[in-house]
């Protein structure tokens, strides 16, 4: 591992920027693909929520299998910096290709389009955000250095979702029906570009880990991070807190449209829920210092769950009541980004320090699965809501909805998400891990009053 614990704010900044292009993936798919199918498309809520969830379902499979090949892989620029570049272009093309389905008069010709499109930007996503999810252990050995280094991720993160999610459904609207999407895919393409190529070439001064890939097969070494009690407990809260921010994603643009009924909600909603984050990011980094990384984040977790729940009142309150309560979502959301990624590194820097063995990316490849199924569970879960509330698809968007469907809008994009994350809360209260607990297996050494052993926190 590096001799200095200390990162450049070049290193940090280079680093964060890859947040860019995962942040505007993560984003616009949630956000517009499901409208897409269901109302442009005209396919039915049930079927569009299949297309959505299937290619990510297929990355729970792959990313552990990108993460055992970026652990092996050899490379003068290290065995994470070279998947940036590669997996980072052919995501870029992939997504300006996924909105473009050329007019086939035909719902399942188009659908399979969205679906082969869909599939092959999951894959080149997966062997982006897996190396660069792998990094921060193997940059820094510092329990608080990698806060810090997550605090400009985050940050960068937060912008990228209100440049994206904002400007996305602009554009469309801009230009209007099927050609309003195309324009929008090439212009996002184009936003993950730039995050692609700062990335890489931000990271080229970055430390290299030097500890040796895990020995034995995928399956010994899913076997080993498994057994990982605290970052088994950390990843169960994460994914349904994903599951609960996935969910609330999808609502956005059928929140709007279907019950605020107000044009331009969508941005609206977008910058009320990112700008907090871009300013209290930092903020939220120094709570962790002060209280620690696991109350920062049980904090952050319960003011998302509140916005959460305020929100269920969209059908009756006005709207600025909803913005507020999407302002009180983004706060919480920063804090929900920061803490669980900062941690993240100390489960897989704990194995490595332990055994001599690199599994980081195995652990961000197990990581990454989980969050990429949580947050297509999300779109699921809220197609299931539209579907449950008899939601009415059309190849314009204009057709006015049942009650019972814009009950269901409401409930999932409020209700549900705020339960889902109160009981994340319950595998949170069990990890363990803090800054003393990394510090011991730093040392291999006991706690006073004979504290748990390296071994046995791993």
């Amino acid at each position: 591992m590096p001799a200095s614990d200390q990162l450049s704010r070049g290193v940090r900044i280079g680093y964060g920027s890859g947040s860019v292009a995962t942040g505007a993936f993560g984003t616009v798919p949630g956000l517009m693909l499901l409208p897409y199918l269901t109302d442009s498309l005209g396919i039915a809520a049930l079927a569009a929520g299949f297309i959505v969830f299937l290619p990510k379902a297929w990355d729970v499979v792959l990313n552990p299998i990108a993460g055992r090949i970026s652990d092996r892989t050899v490379d003068p620029r290290g065995p994470r910096r070279p998947w940036l570049l590669r997996a980072g272009l052919a995501l870029a093309l992939g997504f300006a290709l996924l909105f473009a389905a050329p007019d086939m008069g035909s719902q399942v010709l188009e659908s399979a389009w969205v679906l082969v499109l869909f599939l092959l930007c999951a894959t080149a996503y997966a062997f982006f955000q897996v190396p660069f999810v792998s990094m921060p252990a193997e940059m820094t050995t510092s329990y608080d250095e990698r806060t810090r280094l997550m605090t400009w991720r985050v940050a960068i993160l937060a912008f990228t979702i209100m440049l994206a999610g904002a400007t996305a459904p602009v554009i469309r609207d801009a230009v209007g029906g099927r050609a309003g999407y195309r324009i929008m895919g090439v212009a996002m393409a184009l936003v993950i570009l730039v995050g692609v190529v700062s990335a890489y070439r931000g990271t080229r001064h970055a430390p290299i880990g030097r500890t040796e890939p895990g020995a034995g097969t995928l399956r010994d070494q899913l076997r080993i991070v498994a057994g990982a009690r605290d970052f088994r407990l950390l990843l169960t809260t994460f994914v349904l807190q994903a599951l609960a921010t996935g969910c609330m994603l999808a609502g956005v643009d059928y929140l709007a449209t279907d019950v605020l009924e107000r044009k331009g909600a969508t941005t609206i909603l977008f910058v009320c829920f990112v700008g907090p984050a871009l300013l209290l990011t930092p903020v939220w980094a120094r709570v962790g210092t002060r209280v620690g990384k696991k109350r920062g984040y049980v904090a952050s977790s319960l003011v998302l769950a509140a916005g959460a729940l305020l929100a269920v009142t969209a059908r009756s309150a006005p709207a600025a009541v909803v913005f507020a309560a999407v302002v009180l979502v983004g706060v919480g959301y920063a804090g929900c980004q920061v803490f669980p990624l900062a941690m993240l590194p100390d489960a897989a820097a704990v194995d490595a320090r332990r055994t001599g063995s690199n599994r980081a990316g195995v652990y961000t490849g197990v990581w990454t699965a989980a969050e990429t199924l949580g947050l297509a569970l999300g779109p699921g879960l809220f197609a299931l809501a539209l579907a449950r509330g008899h939601y009415r698809s059309s190849t314009d968007g204009d057709v006015a909805q049942p009650g019972s469907a814009v009950a269901a809008i409401v409930i999932g994009f409020s209700l549900l998400p705020a339960v889902l994350m109160v009981v994340s809360l319950y595998w949170l209260s069990r990890y363990s891990l803090d800054a003393d607990a990394v510090d011991v297996v730093s040392t291999g050494s006991t706690t006073e009053g004979g504290g748990p052993t390296s071994e046995e926190l791993a």
